[in-house]
């Protein structure tokens, strides 16, 4: 018989053992296969019956979480309508220079990945990035009891980063018996398979003072290397209208179909001079040297164009980022309890999770290379076009300089894509002490601990060259023996000399040798990374402090003491200049010093107020205090009304900090005619020590209603309201090149450097993050869950749905953008939903069909939709006019099937679950114009669609 935990008031606790020692709470409970145990949960540090918390909390069961058999627990609490826009290893793809490719980090209310606090059993882990994203892979996912997503700020009773809520994992540590599981996942397309296997075993010793618990992991994965479905061959992109001139009324941005690059080609493109459109092509095999070819361009807006031969421009370079990665994940995980008196337990735990994920960012395009005219792999016949025009050409009449040199665009055929291979570990190691004791009438529970983590990354990349190599290999020259080699090591300099260089053909398709391979990516950038927190933490809580006209008092404190702090090494080889990577070594420490106290006091009447503060200091920042107050009123044993204010805060990071230059190569487009001009740049973001915490007030108020006349029924209603001050951020690339060459903004033009002797040739845009902006979320969930005895089992219903009013930021230089109702990347649908239907037979067979989905939206909320007759767009975005700015919503039906079945001793379990039945296509989304890398990434927004279609799942577990 299964049963699903429904308590949409629930809230979450700092996990001590409470089933032991509380009452039985007034919500439905989880059951589990063997006895019915009530879970008991709060949202504060007071043990408490859950259901009587002021702040909203969706409770995830492991019977839940199991019979969908995720491939990760990341990709359940995904689903969920409040968490929204989280980072996975499919979305992060892309992130080679920051080394976060691979992680799985949740994002509450899509305020940002690093404003949500991850707890594990109520504590803090280490972060699987300098950023302080918590990988949720790493914990042990075997054993998670149950999963609660706080969805309201928490700060006062849990520290930094609990701005839009906490997600808390809960883990079986009374687990007994051995439980062993596999499963084994692939997509109807027969790619992307992946295997899991998990063993799990615990049990009691010393008479049952002791219990130890073990279990381990082991997932493994092959991807897909590049976007391999028919939905993505389109070519549907958002681009700069080529019409467009502001006054003809035409829409300034266009999305559609049969676009690709104007300015390179799969082997080369002049896209500018004299024999502009002319392209090397496929080799031909008389001559060894690439054909030529005469482009039709269509019509050209800056790096796009519209029709024409956009199928052969785009020819390798689109799609060519990763669907899937590879993935090899190994974890470990056990714990040990003994208790020497009720009043005095110690506990041991210590975890360690190894990950391994290689994923390809993209086919790298070239905006302008250049080759001068005796270059050996350059045709005869187009030398002599050259020789031909240098021979009738007068500058002073045409305005232009005879011809000594090419330069083309290319998408590097013949090169593979470059990516990431990162591999990670985490340790995690916490050793404490809890128990519960008397003082006359007064009953304490306490708690210590001491907790270290560490995480080791190596991160490094893959077919990314050295800037100077690749350009010593292309240019290669003939020998008076004919022979053809590099002109560093032909020429008198013998300073410029490149041992061992192996002259490479980037002109034409089919000239790239493996020999020129190895030798271009002999040498790679990488790093290594040491990220260290210490946590030292004592907490004390009782429920009966003393009595009230009205009931016993509750009252909890603590301290908490952490350091945290980031170092590396970095080969000087780094120190060259690489396309990518060019990575530097974060260096730095700061640590906090913490105390809070909460308080729960019943009013009379149906009031209970509870509230709680806390003081932290931190060692580069200064002092802060944040605190909660809480009221909850209950007219009636049927309803009850909630309501919340808090102010929270995020400290910024060590990356925020201490980053001493993440350089990202990509293109920005500069403003201009035609639509603007594609520049290759490298980003140099660095970290700032003057940064300060950032500050959120959180309002929230809510109703839950459990009528009597209809048991197992509960619903309830919350708003929240979200404000964040000096959050932390930086001005974009696009954007400081805009404000400098649209409105001459000094301060935005000085961050902005040139290549040597240029002054329109950009190579730097440098950035740093500041406390400048402003974010506000509003919005309102829904939760309502009804469990109730049908036929032959049991019949359990629920739904989740979060309506989002707003989602603006505002960073007082660009327009102030709201992301609610925006289907695009980096918005949030309107509505988002997740409703399921779960039957349990008494026979043990168990199905469940889950339905999800969200909202039509917009591509933004400024955009001005219209054909014709358009007013002129704001240079900055505000009002600009597009021809389309509505993003279709989408259903996904999952369905999952469970079978229990004795075999002797031994208990098992069957799966078969089915994701994304209909395999319903991603709604196509047309990203752009900006960054080079838009036409290797899929053509939809992949944070909310799904890019890998139905996927199927089977597992067998076991148990004795």
């Amino acid at each position: 018989m299964f049963a699903m935990q429904l308590a949409p008031t629930t809230a979450w606790a700092d996990e001590t053992d409470l089933e032991d020692r509380t009452e039985v709470a007034d919500q439905t409970p989880v059951q589990n296969s063997e006895d019915d145990v009530a879970i008991v949960v709060t949202g504060s540090r007071i043990v408490r019956d859950g259901g009587n918390a002021p702040t909203p909390v969706s409770v995830i069961s492991s019977e839940e979480i199991n019979l969908e058999a995720p491939a990760n627990v990341a990709d359940f609490v995904n689903t969920l309508p409040s968490v929204s826009g989280s980072q996975t290893p499919v979305s992060n793809s892309g992130s080679l220079s920051n080394g976060q490719s691979g992680i799985s980090a949740l994002n509450l209310r899509s305020l940002g990945q690093n404003r949500t606090l991850v707890l594990l059993d109520g504590q803090r882990s280490v972060g699987s990035t300098s950023t302080g994203l918590v990988d949720i892979n790493t914990f042990p996912q075997a054993l998670i009891e149950r999963v609660e997503v706080v969805t309201g700020g928490a700060s006062s009773v849990y520290g930094s980063d609990a701005v839009a809520g906490v997600v808390n994992f809960i883990l079986k540590k009374d687990f007994e018996g051995i439980e062993a599981n596999y499963e084994y996942g692939v997509t109807t397309y027969s790619d992307v398979p992946n295997h899991k296997i998990q063993l799990t075993g615990g049990s009691d010793f010393a008479d049952g003072r002791g219990h130890i618990v073990v279990s381990g992991e082991y997932f493994t994965q092959d991807g897909k290397d590049s976007i391999d479905r028919d939905w993505n061959e389109s070519g549907f992109f958002q681009i700069n209208n080529p019409a467009y001139d502001g006054v003809n009324g035409e829409p300034s941005r266009l999305v559609t179909s049969g676009v690709g690059e104007s300015y390179l080609s799969p082997g080369g493109l002049i896209g500018s001079g004299p024999f502009r459109g002319t392209y090397f092509g496929t080799m031909d095999p008389d001559t060894g040297l690439a054909s030529l070819g005469q482009l039709n361009f269509g019509s050209v807006s800056g790096p796009w164009m519209e029709g024409g031969d956009y199928l052969y421009t785009r020819q390798g370079h689109v799609g060519s980022n990763s669907l899937a990665n590879d993935e090899e994940r190994i974890s470990i995980f056990g714990r040990a309890s003994f208790e020497i008196s009720p009043a005095f337990e110690v506990f041991v735990q210590a975890s360690y999770n190894r990950f391994e994920g290689l994923s390809y960012y993209q086919q790298t395009p070239t905006s302008a290379t250049s080759f001068a005219l005796d270059n050996a792999f350059l045709p005869p016949s187009f030398v002599s076009m050259v020789n031909d025009f240098n021979a009738t050409n007068d500058p002073a009449v045409s305005g232009i300089d005879d011809l000594t040199s090419v330069t083309v665009g290319t998408s590097n055929a013949g090169i593979p894509a470059a990516g990431g291979n990162n591999v990670r570990s985490v340790q995690r190691y916490v050793i404490g002490v809890n128990g519960y004791f008397g003082i006359g009438s007064v009953d304490l529970d306490w708690d210590a601990y001491f907790q270290h983590g560490a995480t080791d990354t190596d991160e490094q990349l893959v077919n990314t060259w050295m800037n100077s190599r690749i350009a010593a290999m292309q240019d290669a020259v003939f020998t008076g023996s004919g022979a053809i080699e590099c002109r560093v090591n032909t020429d008198a300099d013998p300073a410029n000399d490149l041992a061992g260089c192996v002259p490479l053909n980037r002109i034409g398709v089919g000239g790239v040798t493996q020999e020129a391979l190895d030798f271009l990516f002999e040498v790679y950038p990488s790093r290594e990374q040491y990220i260290r927190q210490d946590v030292w933490a004592a907490n004390l809580a009782t429920s009966n402090l003393f009595e009230t006209w009205e009931g016993p008092v509750s009252v909890a404190i603590g301290a908490e003491y952490r350091e945290d702090s980031v170092d590396g090494y970095v080969d000087p080889i780094n120190f060259e200049r690489f396309l990518y990577g060019n990575y530097r070594v974060t260096a730095g420490s700061v640590n906090v010093k913490e105390a809070y106290a909460e308080t729960l006091v019943p009013l009379g009447l149906g009031l209970e107020f509870n509230g709680a503060v806390r003081f932290t200091d931190y060692s580069l920042s200064g002092s802060v205090t944040t605190w909660k107050l809480g009221l909850i009123w209950e007219p009636t044993a049927d309803l009850r009304f909630r309501g919340t204010i808090s102010r929270d805060i995020r400290a910024p990071n060590l990356n925020e900090l201490f980053d001493a230059g993440t350089a990202r190569t990509n293109s920005v487009i500069v403003p201009g005619a035609g639509g603007g001009r594609s520049d290759q740049f490298v980003q140099n973001l660095t970290g700032s020590t003057d940064l300060s915490p950032e500050e959120a007030e959180t309002y929230g108020i809510g109703v839950v209603y459990s009528p009597a006349f209809i048991p197992g029924l509960t619903m309830a209603v919350d708003y929240f309201d979200i404000s964040i001050e000096d959050a932390i951020g930086f001005v974009s690339a696009q954007t400081t090149v805009n404000l400098c060459y649209e409105q001459s903004q000094q301060f935005f033009c000085d961050n902005i450097r040139y290549a040597n002797g240029s002054t329109t040739d950009i190579e730097f845009v440098d950035l740093a993050p500041f406390n400048f902006a402003s974010q506000t979320a509003r919005g309102v969930d829904f939760e309502i869950g009804y469990t109730a005895p049908v036929g032959p089992g049991t019949l359990n219903l629920r739904g989740l749905a979060t309506y989002y009013i707003e989602n603006v930021s505002d960073n007082g230089i660009d327009a102030p953008n709201d992301v609610a109702g925006v289907n695009a990347f980096g918005g949030i649908p309107s509505f988002t939903y997740r409703v399921s239907a779960i039957y349990g037979f008494d026979s043990g067979f168990t199905a469940s069909f889950v339905g999800r989905g969200f909202s039509d939206g917009k591509y933004d909320n400024d955009y001005i939709e219209c054909a014709a007759t358009c007013p002129a767009s704001d240079p900055l975005g505000v009002a600009r006019t597009i021809n389309t700015n509505s993003i279709d919503g989408t259903f996904y039906l999952d369905a999952n099937f469970n079978y229990d079945f004795t075999l002797g001793p031994v208990d098992a379990t069957a799966m078969l679950g089915v994701k994304n039945v209909l395999d319903r296509d991603p709604v196509l989304v047309g990203n752009g114009p900006n960054g080079n890398n838009t036409p290797a990434y899929p053509q939809t927004n992949r944070a909310l669609y799904d890019t890998l279609g139905r996927t199927f799942r089977l597992g067998l577990r076991i148990r004795y």
